[in-house]
C-alpha cells in the first residue's frame, strides 16, 4: 500500500513537464498537479487504487495515471492522440513504474471506442468537455461505459449534465464526490485574460451489481 502523502503527490505531480502547444481543438488543459492530487486521493480513500488496472483516456501528459501508479496502482494503460504528450507519458512513465514496480502502456491513437481486450478495474479520466467541438467528451463517456472497469472516475464542468443522465440509463450507479475550481491557464490564442477558473464535478459510477 502507498504512504505517499497529498502535498507530496501534489509536489511530484506538478513537476511533471506540460504540453507545450496546447490544442484548443484537442481542448488540452492541464489538469494541475495539486487538483490532481486531491482527486486520486479521494479516489483512493478506500484502497480501491492498490493493485489496480487504470486506464486514462485523453491522458494529456500522463498526470492522472502517473499518479495512479504512485498510489499503488499495479498497471496503467494511457490513450493519448496528441504526439508531444505521448513522449512526455512514455519518458516520465517509465520512471515512475520502475520506481513503483508497476508496468505502464501508452498508446497513441484517437479513442474511436473501448480498445478491444483491453482490461480495467477502473478508469480515470478528464475528457475533452465539449466547448470547442460540440460532443466530443461523448466518445469518452461511451467508451469507458463499454469497459470491463467496476469504476470510472470522471471530472467534467459543473454545467454538463449528461455525464451522470449517460452512466445512469447505462446502468451504473452515480456519486458526485466533489467540486472544485478548475483553472484554466491563458494558454490558447482565444484567451484574453492570463488565468481563468470554472467549476468542475468529480463524479465517480460505479458498476451496478
Amino acid at each position: 500500500m502507498s504512504r505517499i502523502r497529498t502535498k507530496h503527490l501534489a509536489m511530484r505531480l506538478s513537476g511533471l513537464p506540460r504540453i507545450s502547444d496546447n490544442s484548443s481543438h484537442l481542448e488540452q488543459y492541464q489538469t494541475e498537479g495539486d487538483l490532481a492530487a486531491r482527486w486520486l486521493t479521494d479516489i483512493n480513500s478506500d484502497n480501491s487504487l492498490v493493485g489496480a488496472r487504470v486506464v486514462d483516456l485523453g491522458a494529456g501528459n500522463g498526470i492522472l495515471a502517473m499518479g495512479a501508479l504512485l498510489l499503488g496502482a499495479s498497471h496503467a494503460t494511457l490513450i493519448e492522440v496528441d504526439s508531444e504528450a505521448v513522449k512526455i507519458s512514455e519518458t516520465h512513465g517509465r520512471e515512475i513504474a520502475v520506481e513503483t514496480n508497476s508496468t505502464i502502456e501508452v498508446i497513441e491513437a484517437e479513442l474511436k471506442g473501448w480498445p478491444e481486450g483491453l482490461d480495467a478495474d477502473v478508469v480515470i479520466m478528464n475528457p475533452p468537455w465539449g466547448f470547442q467541438s460540440k460532443g466530443a467528451d461523448r466518445i469518452f463517456i461511451e467508451a469507458a461505459l463499454a469497459s470491463p472497469a467496476d469504476t470510472i472516475h470522471l471530472m467534467h464542468s459543473a454545467q454538463a449534465t449528461h455525464p451522470p443522465e449517460m452512466a445512469e440509463q447505462a446502468g451504473w450507479d452515480v456519486e458526485k464526490r466533489f467540486s472544485a475550481e478548475f483553472r484554466l491557464p491563458a494558454s490558447m490564442a482565444h484567451h484574453t485574460h492570463r488565468t481563468t477558473s470554472t467549476r468542475a464535478i468529480f463524479w465517480s459510477f460505479k458498476r451496478r451489481v
